[in-house]
């Protein structure tokens, strides 16, 4: 009886995706009892096509600064920007402590330096198999695989019951470093009965099963075999510290020393080095100054810009703006990444370009993807068993996709949630909905400024692209209110001016008869001018351009 009682008093468990649901990028979920909030995660996305001049968009946390109380802390999967990125201008509005495992841990240090952060930033490093109480909640680290080492599931246990939270990650039975996931705990906690699976959606389209990372080691081996008298040249990610090894192993194997280039590259690779997570054969490591001691047969370059960053050591290098490397005939370049959704063109660019100058370019089969197909989805669904299914990380389309693998298992399609950022999902034994929304969105980062820049700055910035300015200036007199100079009609990325002398001349007299005709009746408003200035220039450029220039009338009293 007293059970019955004290069951019926326990509240509902509130997940709130902030952010992630809809993209690659920006993933940031909120698991709230009561008077407890845990933060899982905290990324950052990259600008969109149309976010002209923004560096990158982080979060809107303003859902946990208006609950900051209830705020126990962060708590990270593993090391990737779009799940640690954001961290750094989160923690100046919201200091907490933050957990997480160790490469994960030293590349969140490494930013909270940079930011000025790591003295008043709380943080404990997590072992696998640990937990920690935060509140009402506990949490405990599984260990997964991923394409960056130390990656975590977490099981988050709340009195409402356990949601299992997979992170990013794929199954791997031989990885390069460290164990393989610990499917043995999966099935442990899946047998004492899971509430909710949160689980990774990227490759929920892909049938099958997702190589090991070690089958990409023998692929270099057969590369740099038949590549045994050019200079090689490995472009991968920054973070995939597996990746790194491996290319640092076959270049060992073959008598070959190592570069590694790219600002991004060689802080991961220090760090995961002082942590042990990457093993570099004595002598093996050189700095870029010492090539020149070396023919190019005994030369290899890991390098950032597999993704076709224009700023990137390899976009560098391939357009000659490099201070110590240009890539020239002779040369072999390895691409060891897939391009994400929406770089296609860039990554095309600089292939297209290293091609032009005569390098052999690679990028077949020199990469593997860290995330789970259909089969290893289906393994921990199976291992787990939860009564919900949640599926994160992906678009929509891979949320989909992941639904239909769990309606197949056997799980009920109203016990499968595709949630979007800002939704409220309420659940427990008895039952699960969306129960309301939260304030979310994406606030963006250009240079020092953040959130500064916003859907009005954004349009303007497009408008200036598109079509360009004209800014009219002229001069009032103070007593008379008559023209004293002017109107002078200034253009830019609107035509060219020398060759276009009769349309801005013409221009002037339009916007020169409009306002004389204003002032000769008397009318000296400044508002007024300025926007019969703007209507009347306005229709003139259409009628003769079709084009609608943004329009800046400025007006000065002498």
């Amino acid at each position: 009886m007293n059970r019955k009682k004290e069951n019926t008093s326990v509240s509902k468990l509130k997940i709130i995706p902030l952010g992630g649901l809809e993209q690659i990028g920006l993933n940031i979920t909120a698991f709230e009892y009561e008077d407890s909030i845990v933060v899982v995660d905290c990324g950052l996305a990259f600008p969109a096509d149309d976010m002209l001049g923004i560096d990158l968009v982080i979060p809107d946390i303003t859902y946990l600064k208006d609950n900051a109380e209830k705020v126990k802390g962060f708590v990270i999967t593993h090391g990737h920007e779009d799940h640690i990125g954001a961290l750094p201008y989160v923690l100046k509005e919201l200091n907490v402590p933050v957990y997480a495992t160790r490469l994960t841990m030293g590349i969140i240090e490494n930013k909270l330096k940079e930011h000025g952060l790591e003295k008043e930033t709380r943080r404990k490093v997590m072992k696998f198999g640990q937990t920690v109480n935060l509140g009402q909640f506990r949490i405990e680290f599984i260990k997964t695989n991923h394409s960056i080492v130390d990656a975590a599931a977490l099981a988050i246990y709340s009195p409402a019951g356990t949601v299992v939270h997979t992170g990013d990650f794929k199954v791997d039975y031989t990885p390069v470093y460290g164990d393989a996931i610990d499917l043995q705990r999966f099935a442990e906690i899946g047998r004492k009965g899971v509430l909710a699976l949160m689980c990774d959606s990227t490759n929920a389209e892909r049938p099958g099963f997702t190589p090991s990372e070690r089958t990409v080691g023998r692929t270099f081996d057969t590369l740099f075999e038949e590549h045994s008298s050019t200079r090689i040249f490995v472009a991968t990610f920054a973070s995939n510290v597996d990746r790194v090894q491996q290319i640092i192993n076959t270049a060992y194997k073959f008598g070959r020393k190592v570069v590694v280039e790219g600002r991004s590259m060689v802080n991961i690779i220090d760090i995961a080095s002082s942590l042990g997570c990457i093993n570099i054969p004595k002598n093996t490591l050189i700095d870029i100054d010492e090539l020149k001691n070396y023919p190019d047969e005994k030369q290899v370059i890991i390098t950032t810009g597999s993704q076709g960053e224009s700023m990137a050591a390899l976009s560098r290098m391939a357009s000659d703006m490099h201070k110590k490397i240009t890539i020239g005939h002779g040369d072999t370049v390895i691409f060891s990444s897939n391009p994400i959704p929406g770089n296609e063109k860039a990554v095309t660019k600089v292939i297209n370009e290293l091609l032009r100058k005569g390098a052999d370019v690679i990028f077949q089969d020199t990469h593997v993807s860290g995330h789970a197909c259909q089969e290893e989805i289906k393994l921990i669904y199976t291992l787990v068993h939860p009564r919900y299914a949640v599926p994160v990380h992906g678009e929509y389309k891979h949320l989909m996709a992941q639904s239909k693998i769990a309606e197949n298992l056997g799980i009920s399609k109203d016990n499968i949630f595709i949630l979007s950022s800002g939704d409220v999902l309420e659940l427990d034994e008895r039952g699960a909905g969306v129960t309301g929304r939260v304030p979310v969105g994406s606030i963006l980062v250009d240079g020092l400024g953040v959130g500064d820049v916003g859907n009005v700055v954004l349009r303007d910035r497009q408008h200036l692209a598109e079509d360009g300015i004209l800014i009219v200036v002229m001069s009032l007199d103070k007593y008379t209110g008559l023209l004293a100079a002017g109107p002078d009609i200034v253009s830019r990325g609107f035509v060219y001016v020398r060759e276009s002398d009769a349309l801005m001349e013409e221009a002037r007299q339009v916007v020169d008869s409009a306002v004389t005709g204003l002032l000769d009746r008397g009318i000296s408003d400044w508002g007024k001018i300025k926007a019969v200035t703007k209507d009347a220039l306005s229709e003139y450029v259409w009628k003769k351009t079709k084009r609608r220039p943004m329009i800046l009338p400025i007006i000065m009293e002498v």
